[in-house]
Parts: C-alpha cells; structure tokens; sequence
C-alpha cells in the first residue's frame, strides 16, 4: 500500500511540475525584461509555428510562375565595409509568387536573446519562413548563388533559409546585426559550425512613407547623385518618397539611409577575413510612417571545420 501511495505521488509531483513549467515559459519569454541582462542576438531564420496552436497551410504558387533570367545592375557603395546596392535583382513575377506563398505565413518577429527566441520592443515586424522547395524561393536562392560567385564554397557552404519581413505602420528594427558572435553548429550531423557571412535585402513591397534601412557606420565611396532631399522636409518616417529621389541618402545621424524601392536590394559582407563579425555593418530599420513595407531575408552560410 505504502508503496502505491509512493507511486502515485510521484506521478502527482511530475504533473503539478509540467503544469508549472507550461504555464511559466510562455511568461518568461513573453516579457523580455526577466532576461534583458542577456544581450541581443541576431534573428533566428525564421518563425516555427506552434503546431498546437494552429495549422499553417502554404497557398500553392501562381500556376503561370516561371523563373526567368534577371537583368540587374550594381552599384558599390562602400569598399570597406563592402555593401552594394542592387537595381531590379527580382522581377514582378518573382514578387507576386513569394508573397503567395508567406501570405498565410507571417508571425510576429523575434530575436534570440540568451539562447531564447523572444518578442521584443526593439523589433515591432512580422516575420514569414519560406519554403527551400517552393519554386520562387528556389528561383531566387540561385540568382542570389550566382551573385555571391566564389564566397561561398560548393558542396561546402549553403545559402541557408531565407524568409519574409513585414512593417507596418509605426513598425521598425532597433539597430542590429545579422552575424552571430559564436558561430552556431551545423544541424546536419557533421563537426561543423557556420556563420552568416553576408546578407542579401530584397524589397518586395515598398508603397510607404518611412521604412529605410539604416547603416549608421557605413560611409559612401562618392556623393549620391540625383536630387538631394530638402532640408527642411519633414521626418523621415512621413516623408513621401518619389521615384526622383535618390534610393539612398547621407542620414543626418550619420552613415548611409536606403529607402524601399520594390525589386530592389543591398548586399553586404557581415565578416571580416579571420571569421569574425563586422561591427560597421550593423543596422536598422527604421520605423514605416504609413502604409506597407515587405522586404526578403537571404542569409548565405559560411562552415568552419570545428577545432
């Protein structure tokens, strides 16, 4: 009998704990200020959905989607940090077949922050993960390949998971960056371990006031071309932008500004040549004044052979 008792108090003692435990996770990493000693770690990929809150269905690709050739054109804007800015790297078609298939995707975005993903205040998106097998997403992965040439090594290196991010409103990205301190371990079962090596920013929708990205340390190789904004134009988040205004501008807190224009993107190298993070390409996206703002995430990943 006493040993019944025994065992049935045990089972009693693992069910209040796992109830406790269900109950004060989503608490802890629901309110950021329990960890903000911890600091600030790069965005994961992209967003799990919980599968015992909701299903997420992928809406099937527009059944005329082709992947086409792409004609784009580049621009350096900086050597040291390398950044480059990319005219028409996606097309229409590319465009309306991603969004088509994040559609249903979206989640509010977090940050890693002491090894757990969390919602924070310095970063107010959404955020979609994108199938590796949809064929826009394939499409664009390989453009983006083709693009980063010799940086990364085949049968080696990965373009890694891409996603979609989308601000609204008052929404924004507190500075950051997309590297990670440690590289992370690769998840294929090898001794290795990997790191983003640079970042490909795609824009997608752009029909908003506000919404640039912000490089506060990063300085141009020439003077911008084009009309200059007026000094005496409003804040940035409810200026209306024109397609007479330059795609970026020398921001009056220092560093560079790009503004959203839709097909467009930047490219920049996150690591220095020994494998650590480059500070100077730390940015931020500044809060949407109205209307919408969604933008593509590729991150291309560089292994390291573990010691």
């Amino acid at each position: 009998m006493a040993s019944r008792i025994s065992t049935v108090s045990a089972a009693a003692a693992v069910a209040v704990g796992t109830a406790f435990l269900a109950w004060s996770i989503p608490y802890v990493t629901g309110n950021p200020s329990l960890l903000s000693f911890a600091p600030d770690f790069p965005i994961r990929d992209y967003p799990f959905s919980n599968p015992f809150l909701r299903m997420v269905t992928t809406p099937e690709p527009a059944e005329d989607y082709l992947c086409r050739s792409q004609s784009y054109q580049t621009e350096i804007i900086s050597l040291d940090p390398l950044l480059i800015y990319i005219r028409n790297f996606m097309n229409p078609g590319d465009i309306t077949a991603l969004l088509s298939t994040a559609e249903s995707r979206f989640e509010r975005s977090e940050v890693i922050k002491a090894g757990r993903e969390l919602r924070t205040a310095d970063r107010t998106s959404s955020s979609a993960g994108l199938p590796r097998d949809d064929p826009a997403v394939v499409c664009v992965i390989n453009r983006a390949r083709s693009f980063l040439g010799t940086m990364l090594s085949d049968g080696w290196d990965e373009m890694g998971p891409s996603q979609l991010v989308r601000y609204t409103a008052g929404q924004r990205f507190n500075i950051h960056r997309d590297w990670y301190d440690t590289p992370r371990w690769a998840n294929d079962g090898t001794n290795r371990k990997w790191n983003r090596v640079a970042s490909i920013f795609v824009v997608l929708q752009d029909n908003c006031t506000g919404g640039e990205t912000h490089f506060p340390r990063v300085t141009a190789v020439s003077k911008q071309l084009g009309r200059e904004r007026a000094q005496d134009a409003p804040d940035a988040a409810d200026w209306k932008w024109t397609r007479d205004d330059p795609v970026w501008r020398n921001h009056e807190e220092g560093g560079l500004a790009f503004r959203p224009v839709a097909g467009n993107a930047i490219f920049w190298v996150n690591l220095h040549a020994n494998g650590t993070g480059d500070y100077r390409v730390a940015h931020a996206g500044l809060p949407v004044g109205d209307g919408l703002k969604t933008a593509m995430n590729i991150w291309p990943r560089q292994y390291y052979a573990s010691e």
